[in-house]
């Protein structure tokens, strides 16, 4: 066993072979932040110990150490380290022991294990266990110094994620409450796997029907990842054609086509160490997709027109469509593989028509964004009727949640400042039931609905198209409309103001 020495030889040799600096050296950490970094050496041996502390001081770190089992527990309990070197063969604890209770206080600390005895099964055991990384005796100082340079590299960047979380917190208060607002079970259910799916590195592939919310899904993925202070870059697959997709991914070297006067990097190099979204995934053709199932497998981007690799990146893809995946792998237009690699955790956000309950809330949501956008602040804001808020669910949205948004910001730019929202004030509401009601059939019933509110919704949905298409082909003549009903003339105008449907909006030739 030997302790640590700074500046050795053997490594610096290698270094001038390779033609490549020690990754310490790269990395940009100043003095300052170096000094607010905590590290505890752990190890019975002392010459190493103090070897070690006398290397990392040297380069500017806050070092402590201790070499009992016991002191270090207590160490560990009472203060927070950023970074522990902990030998796994202590005397009086084990240091898989002394591992677990160092992260049961502080989840967030990175171990180090040191071992004299390196085996699979004890490396293994340390990294289950929770620990960053292992360092097999002996080693030199330069092998300690670039360990320790990436461990604090991740510190920092852990730091960094923490504050701008926090900092997204203040301004926002509940994230969820900005890209995820519903509380509808199966909408729910999207958000809690898409919650547990984010701490992690795995690619994750939203399905969905277009405006249901698949970006915001991706949005809230992220902003709860361990990458939230990295980039979320975004491409569309379906806006591009193919070789403008290529080279916005992947980037270019000059030369490589007319028009490339200087070499580019492209979004995937822009998202390294954060996320890239691959929105409509199955509009990719298969060349552009052979040349991203290279770059999710081994992280190398070879720019359009090069020969040699351009960058390694580290990327966490998430993907999306409108269409069935499934149905586009045996159709072959979508690879089998890629679909795969990127369907880790498939997460399915449910169509506006399935989550009716959370119209109201998606509509007050939209009304006071729009109206804060578009008014003078102070300005009352309107209130929805009960009777709009029907109308609303009644409504087919085949554009889904985008649909009632752009709807709503249609409302704000028109309404009076507090008045009461009534259905006259939805745009096209006469008009599109009048086109559908010839030919409508109820939407689908959901038993992740509860009972009482899916029959309300359906009874509600019934009653609005029914007097509709009632009162249309009586020409408006509310007389034929109640006989044709079977129902006196009180109970059709008690129905039609329960919906918000007045003959103003339907063609009327007056009653009998």
């Amino acid at each position: 066993m030997s302790a640590p020495i700074p500046n050795d030889r053997a490594p610096r040799a290698a270094q001038r072979r390779s033609g490549r600096a020690p990754e310490v050296v790269g990395l940009p950490i100043t003095a300052e932040l170096k000094a607010s970094i905590r590290i505890l050496i752990v190890d019975d041996e002392m010459t190493l110990r103090e070897s070690c502390a006398s290397v990392l001081k040297h380069d500017g770190f806050d070092a402590t150490v201790c070499g009992r089992g016991e002191e270090a527990r207590d160490l560990l309990k009472r203060n927070k380290f950023d970074i522990v070197l902990l030998d796994l063969y202590l005397p009086e604890i084990p240091g898989i022991r002394l591992l677990r209770t160092c992260l049961d206080a502080n989840p967030d600390t990175i171990v180090i294990m040191i071992t004299g005895n390196p085996s699979v099964d004890s490396s293994l055991e340390a990294l289950r266990a929770g620990a960053w990384d292992y360092l097999p005796k002996p080693f030199s100082g330069t092998h300690l110094q670039i360990l320790i340079g990436r461990a604090a590299h991740a510190v920092m960047v852990a730091r960094e994620s923490h504050a701008l979380q926090a900092e997204f917190a203040r301004e926002h208060g509940n994230s969820d409450l900005i890209t995820v607002l519903g509380t509808a079970p199966g909408f729910r259910r999207a958000v809690e796997l898409a919650r547990r799916v984010a701490t992690t590195n795995a690619s994750v592939f939203i399905t969905g029907e277009s405006g249901c919310g698949k970006e915001l899904i991706a949005q809230f993925i992220h902003h709860h990842s361990r990458r939230s202070n990295r980039p979320l870059v975004a491409v569309n697959c379906a806006a591009l054609p193919e070789a403008l997709l290529e080279s916005e991914m992947f980037g270019h070297c000059k030369g490589a086509f007319t028009g490339a006067v200087r070499d580019k990097p492209g979004l995937l190099e822009a998202a390294n160490g954060g996320t890239l979204l691959l929105d409509e995934l199955v509009e990719m053709t298969k060349p552009i997709q052979a040349k991203l199932l290279r770059v999710i497998q081994d992280g190398v981007v070879r720019r359009v027109g090069s020969e040699n690799t351009d960058a390694v990146v580290n990327v966490r893809f998430i993907a999306s469509t409108n269409r069935n995946p499934e149905e586009a792998v045996k159709a072959g237009a979508l690879r089998e593989d890629l679909y795969y690699r990127l369907r880790v955790v498939p997460i399915h956000v449910p169509p506006l028509r399935d989550r009716p309950s959370d119209i109201r809330l998606l509509a007050e949501h939209f009304l006071s964004f729009y109206w804060a956008r578009h008014r003078d602040t102070g300005t009352p804001l309107p209130k929805f009727t009960e009777a709009t808020v029907r109308a609303l669910r009644a409504r087919p949205w085949k554009g889904n949640v985008r649909e009632l948004q752009n709807v709503v910001e249609h409302m704000v730019v028109l309404l009076e400042p507090g008045c009461e929202i009534t259905p006259e004030d939805i745009p096209a509401l006469g008009e599109q039931l009048t086109t559908v009601a010839g030919s409508w059939t109820p939407s689908d019933v959901s038993t992740e609905e509860p009972y009482y509110a899916a029959r309300d919704r359906m009874v509600a949905e019934f009653e609005l198209r029914y007097l509709t298409e009632l009162v249309t082909r009586a020409s408006g003549n509310m007389s034929r409309a109640a006989r044709t009903a079977v129902v006196d003339r009180t109970t059709l105008y008690r129905l039609m103001e329960r919906h918000g449907l007045h003959r103003k909006l339907l063609t009327s030739s007056g009653d009998e």
